[in-house]
Formats: structure tokens, sequence, C-alpha cells
């Protein structure tokens, strides 16, 4: 702990979009979290925001809001209520603000499409007004489901095409990030995996769940494409970008093609559990009473700018998944 008037931190600098702190004579410094930012997470209740908080907060100051509270380092706020989000913002005045919460579920969009579009697309245009009128930078996510399919890749200057109300609301959101706010980064997530039993609601917890269920064979789809992400690589990755001044929009996917099935076969595998689960492959008609919204054939990124400005910390599916399932379902199946 060093107090003001001690050599060189006297006007101490904490970063490249952040003031110049001056600090009263004699006022106590805590140099390791003065180092970092200020950041406002809203939506930060699921499995992307417990990431976020993990990695942002061991070097941040970090306020995490959310509808559900589900951690008690989340305070309630609902984003679509632009009055309480300004409110919310203007008194933690942060340095960085990151958006994360939407609407994922594509059939619920499907059937709701007022509330996806409230809720994915005019809760950016919250955000990005205050943003705005903080003067700071702003962390948008949007998805590999913006595109339509018909490229078995999609590098970050492709041109999206999206095919229902969930890829047109975030498509929509990235649109209003890029005109109304300069200092802005947009992260594009392929199929995440993250948060473990407690906030996974996607792929790999489904298939666990299942297993756990005592299902001993795993029906699924072999005619869909995608790049999973975890959440872990993704929140590192984005705290190591938010730190530069490359503004702008990136694909940020692990490494490696795959699909839904190799998916499946690599965690049954690192379960230890081939000789006693099979996997069933089976086209996408066998769930479309369930899964009825429309779904690009291949949600396939490649990290180009990331790799070309030298920032891609994403490591391969394979190797995140591993580490994924050993850090949070060690023991979910005894």
């Amino acid at each position: 702990m060093l107090r003001c008037g001690d050599f060189r931190y006297q006007h101490y600098s904490i970063g490249w979009h952040c003031p110049v702190r001056r600090y009263p004579p004699g006022a106590a410094i805590d140099l390791k979290k003065d180092a970092g930012m200020r950041v406002y997470v809203a939506g930060c209740g699921g499995m992307l925001g417990e990431a976020i908080h993990k990695v942002f907060s061991a070097k941040h100051e970090v306020r995490c809001s959310d509808i559900d509270i589900n951690e008690d380092w989340l305070e309630y706020l609902d984003f679509r209520d632009f009055d309480a989000y300004k409110a919310a913002v203007d008194a933690f005045k942060p340095e960085l603000l990151i958006h994360l919460g939407a609407h994922t579920s594509l059939e619920y969009c499907e059937e709701n499409p007022d509330d996806a579009y409230r809720t994915n697309t005019l809760a950016v245009e919250n955000a990005t007004t205050l943003a705005n009128a903080h003067g700071i930078p702003m962390v948008y996510i949007s998805t590999a489901g913006i595109f339509d399919g018909e490229q078995l890749t999609y590098d970050d200057w492709d041109q999206p095409n999206p095919l229902g109300v969930y890829a047109r609301s975030k498509y929509m959101g990235e649109h209003i990030v890029e005109k109304r706010i300069a200092k802005h980064y947009i992260f594009r997530a392929g199929w995440m995996m993250g948060g473990g039993p407690k906030k996974d609601k996607k792929f790999i917890s489904k298939m666990i769940k299942q297993i756990k269920a005592g299902s001993t064979e795993l029906k699924v789809v072999d005619d869909k494409l995608g790049t999973p992400t975890y959440t872990i690589d993704f929140a590192t990755t984005m705290e190591a970008m938010v730190n530069t001044e490359y503004y702008g929009l990136y694909n940020m996917v692990c490494g490696g093609e795959t699909g839904r099935f190799e998916v499946c076969e690599e965690m049954v595998r690192l379960l230890g559990l081939e000789d006693k689960v099979k996997v069933t492959a089976v086209s996408s008609d066998h769930f479309a009473a369930e899964y009825f919204a429309k779904r690009p054939p291949s949600e396939r990124l490649v990290n180009y700018k990331l790799d070309l400005r030298g920032m891609n910390k994403m490591r391969d599916w394979k190797v995140s998944l591993e580490e994924y399932l050993r850090d949070y379902y060690k023991g979910y199946l005894d």
C-alpha cells in the first residue's frame, strides 16, 4: 500500500481510456485494485456473465446486474428500462460498459418477436446512449447465428444474412453499436459452453443432464456445423482486447472446425463413457417439432482479425472442452 506523495504516484494513470486520477496528499492507494478499470456489466447472470465476472473482477472494479439475482455479486436491473439502466450506470460512473444480456432461445424469439426486439435490440440503444453520455467504450456480444450458413466458414468481414427473429435482433444490435458509438468492441460468439450445471442451458449441459437422468443413447444432429466457444477463453480474450485501442468487430470462437455430433462424441470420450453411452446421428428433422426455428447449416467462424492483430487467445475447442468438464462437472455424474 502506498500513499499519495510517494515517489511517482502523485498522478497515477490507470489506462489508455481512463482519466488521470489525482489523489489528495496522504491518501492510501491500493495499486492492485487501482491498476484496473471501473467496469459495469449489464445482463451478467448467465453463463458468459459468470466467466466475465470471474476474469474481470481479478483485475478491475466490477459492478454486475441482471433481472435474475442468482449470485451474491449481482444487483437487480432490467436494462430494457432506460431510466433504471441510466441510474445504475450514472451512480457507478464506469470507464467501460459491457452489455451482455439477451433472449437466446430461437424458438422464444420467433414466438415473441416484440419482446425479442425490445430485449435484444432496443436495449442495445439504451446501452449506446449511456456509453456516449459517459464518453466510455462499450462491449456488445453478437453471435455466429447471424449468418445464413451457405458458406462453410465465415471471417469477420463476410456479409451476415440472418434467418430469423433472434438472428436479426442481434444483427440489428451490431448496426446500432457501429453507428452510434465510436469506441466499441463487438465480439461474435459461437456455440457457448460454460457456467456448469447451474448456468449452462446450452448443448453440453443438455447432453450431460440426459446422461445424469439415465440415458444410454444420445441422439445428436450430424447436419449442423459450428464452433464451440468456452466462456472462460472468451472472457480472457475480451479482457485483453479492452485494454487496447483495437476497436471494432471481431469473431471470437475456439479453434477447430467441428459439428454437433463430433462435439458430443468428444464429450462422451472425455467423460470416460464410451462403453456406456452411445451417440447416434440423426438429422435436424428429428427435432423439428421442438426446435422449429430456422437455423443455418453452418455457423463456423474463424478469428481472422484477432489472428492478424496477434490477440487470439482462444484455444482449440477440444482443449477447452476438456478443461470445462474438469473444472465444472467433476463429480456431477457420480
